[in-house]
This record gives C-alpha cells, structure tokens and sequence, in this order.
C-alpha cells in the first residue's frame, strides 16, 4: 500500500553567495606599488630628504649666514658636520636651506607644468580643426625656441625678482611635450560613448573636459609630474649654477655647487655634501616615478624588480 510521503519545500542547506566589490584601478595601483622594492627605497629616501630639509637646521647651533671666525675652511668636525667656507659659515646649515629651496622650486613647477600641459593638450584634442592648429602651431614654435638663450636675454631681469619668477619660466617651458602626449590621448577619448552621452546632455565642455577627459589621462599626467619634480630641480640647480637663478644672499643647491665646484679638489667638502645630497634625493624621486609608471603601465618594465 503506498503511502504519501512528504515533500518539504525547504531547502536543506542555504547556500549564500557574496558577490565581492570589485577593485578600483587606485586600488589596483597600490597593490603593485605595494609590492615594488623600487618604491620603497625611493619613497624611504624622500622622506628622509624632505624632514632633512623641514628640520635638518633644529638640532645645528649655526645659521647659513652665521660665521665662525676660528673655523675658516675646515672640513667637517664635531661643531661643523659639513665643514665651513672661506669665511667660516656652516655648509650644513646652508645644505639644508638650500635643499629646501631646490625642492619647493621642484615640487611646484613639476606637478603645475603636467597641469597647464593637461589643459592645453585636451583643449587641443577635444575641440580639434583650427583650435588644435593653432595650438599645435604653438608648441612647435615653443619646442623650436631654445630656452636657455632666452633665459640668458632675460637674466638681468630674473636676478631682480624672487625664485617665483625661476618657478614661473620653468613652467612655460616645461609643458609642451606632455601636452602633445595628453592632446593624442584626447582624440582617441572623445568619440567614446561617455563623452558622447555627456555631450548629447548638454555637459559643459569645461566639466566634459575635467569629469571625463583629464580623468582617463591622469595617469600619464601623475607620472609626468613626477618626473616634472626631477627636471624643475636639475633645472634650478643649472641655472643656479651659472648665477642665472638663484641669486645671493638666497641659497640653493645650485650656488653650493657653483662655490665649491673650484675647490673640490683642495676643499672636496665644499662640494662633495651638497652634490650628494641633490644626487640621492633625485635617485628616490627617480625611483618612485619609475615603479609609479610600472604600477599604471605593467608592460612598461616587466620582471625588473
């Protein structure tokens, strides 16, 4: 005799499935820088050389201008780490404020050129026809021009204004190539279907250019400016150098070198400290912008660390 047997509708075991986030690319990012040698050794570097130069002078007795009469042209001892000039100032103490003018010059007019450089170049590959003429008619003059003859015609007035006006001339001549780069980036962005669905409703081109464009090219532009920080200094330090920048009684790395370039050999602390101190902190900023492109770009240095 059959017998009913019955059914139960509910499940034995309840199966939860939790469907993870998924990850952003800045995530994604942190995840291989995280995971780069490179970065740490640059990154540990700069912050090393940025508290040398925010606080380097809070546990040195002597000022830059200070002159120890008793100590003229020693080398580096318990009082005077780095040594003394000719007219017995601290090298130390003039190292410090000199890295922290080099560094403020680099910080600023690296990151402002990839700036001005994203403004250009998507102005340029967004609206295309005249426009983009004339602005690539502009670069090229630019490019063509060369910088350090003008930066020679207009020394007399440089050396009458602050380091402002050396941040100033780095950042008009320090942009064009990025902004090529960013303008063929822009033509391949704007026919995509975002843009055109922003365009179709009726979004600014200003807020198209900065919520769409510019975003889907600041990662070129965060490596770029990076590197901008590098060029600024090495281009300071050159000016400097040939007493086209930095004028006394202001101090860089640059005037350190070109004071104890003629002495290096007899003196070598007069220069040996200050080139050593500009060299490893471009190294660690070299390094951080080298695994920054290989975190955004990983067929750009693969199996290197």
């Amino acid at each position: 005799m059959a017998t009913d047997i019955p059914i139960s509708t509910e499940p034995d075991t309840e199966v939860v499935t939790k469907r993870s986030k998924p990850t952003s690319r800045a995530m994604l990012i942190w995840r291989r820088l995280r995971s780069t040698p490179r970065f740490w050794v640059g990154g540990i570097l700069l912050a090393f050389f940025v508290l040398f130069a925010l606080f380097g002078n809070t546990i040195n007795i002597y000022s830059p201008t200070d002159q120890d009469v008793f100590a003229l042209n020693e080398g580096p001892s318990a009082q005077h780490w780095f040594g003394t000039n000719t007219i017995g100032q601290d090298i130390y103490a003039q190292t410090v404020v000199g890295l922290q003018k080099s560094l403020l010059i680099g910080i600023i007019a690296g990151p402002c050129a990839s700036i001005l450089a994203a403004i250009i170049g998507s102005t340029a590959g967004y609206f295309g026809g005249r426009v983009e003429t004339i602005i690539v008619w502009f670069i090229n003059l630019l490019l063509v021009l060369p910088s350090f003859f003008i930066l020679v015609l207009m020394a007399p007035l440089l050396r009458q204004l602050s380091w402002t006006a050396i941040v100033v001339f780095l950042v008009l001549f320090g942009w064009m190539i990025m902004a090529q780069v960013v303008r063929n980036q822009t033509k391949a962005i704007k026919d995509r279907d975002f843009v055109r669905a922003a365009r179709y409703m009726g979004v600014s081109t200003p807020k198209i250019l900065s919520r769409h464009i510019i975003p889907n090219v600041a990662s070129i532009l965060i490596v770029d400016a990076t590197l901008g920080v590098v060029s600024a200094i090495l281009a300071e330090t050159s000016l400097s150098y040939f007493n086209l920048g930095i004028q006394k009684p202001d101090v860089s790395i640059g005037t350190l070198l070109a004071e104890g370039s003629g002495a290096a050999a007899t003196r070598p602390w007069l220069f040996v400290f200050p080139a050593g101190v500009l060299v490893l902190m471009l190294f660690a900023i070299s390094l951080m912008a080298d695994a920054l492109r290989d975190a955004i770009d990983p067929t750009s240095g693969v199996n290197r660390d």
